[in-house]
């Protein structure tokens, strides 16, 4: 299990990411909740302002009591892990200069809406996948994408494929054919709701 990080060296991190982006960084470094619930391993691709690319391989607690399937919801979940939530938080982050640990001292990251979704193939335990994030908005913590899910071939080297990608690629959801189009999602919208608020809802 790897070590965690103290608060000065995931502040170390965040200042030689904040210029650039989150390839190579650790998602648990950057998203707001716990692992139970966290659907992104690796950040293979990322653009602050246009998108992102990232990778999850579901576990058996994540396909645990349904069929051995990693279900749609947890798809739309996944994906809303990769983009909204993680593109928001960079971007939060670098608006505030703060470590994602004090943005989550200040704000919730939650679901506004869901657009459409589109299912076109399953999800198994153990079978990598790729979230492919468009930005259409940012604005007020509130932050809106596009995207699609990949199933990926058992082997294939996602870090060196992703290495060269650009925004043109991306933006044309450019992959090999070999990938297998899992789910189209259109409209997912979440928004950094302030914890005060948060708490007056609840």
């Amino acid at each position: 299990m790897a070590k965690k990080l103290t608060d000065e060296q995931i502040a170390d991190q965040f200042k030689k990411a904040i210029d650039t982006n989150l390839i190579g960084q650790l998602p648990r470094n950057w998203m707001l909740h716990g692992a139970s619930k966290r659907y992104v391993d690796k950040y293979l691709y990322h653009q602050p302002n246009v998108g992102i690319v990232a990778s999850y391989t579901p576990t058996a607690t994540d396909v645990k009591d349904h069929f051995n399937l990693f279900r749609g919801v947890d798809q739309i979940e996944a994906f809303a892990q990769a983009s909204i939530v993680s593109c928001a938080t960079f971007l939060e982050c670098r608006k505030l200069n703060v470590i994602p640990g004090d943005l989550g001292k200040l704000f919730v990251p939650a679901f506004i809406s869901v657009g459409q979704v589109y299912f076109h193939s399953y999800l198994e335990k153990g079978q990598t996948f790729i979230n492919i994030g468009i930005i259409k908005f940012y604005k007020w913590r509130q932050m809106v994408c596009d995207g699609r899910l990949y199933k990926i071939p058992k082997g294939f080297d996602l870090k060196e494929y992703f290495k060269d990608y650009n925004d043109t690629r991306l933006l044309a959801y450019d992959v090999p054919k070999e990938f297998i189009l899992v789910a189209e999602l259109f409209d997912i919208t979440g928004r950094g709701i302030k914890k005060e608020m948060f708490e007056k809802i609840q």
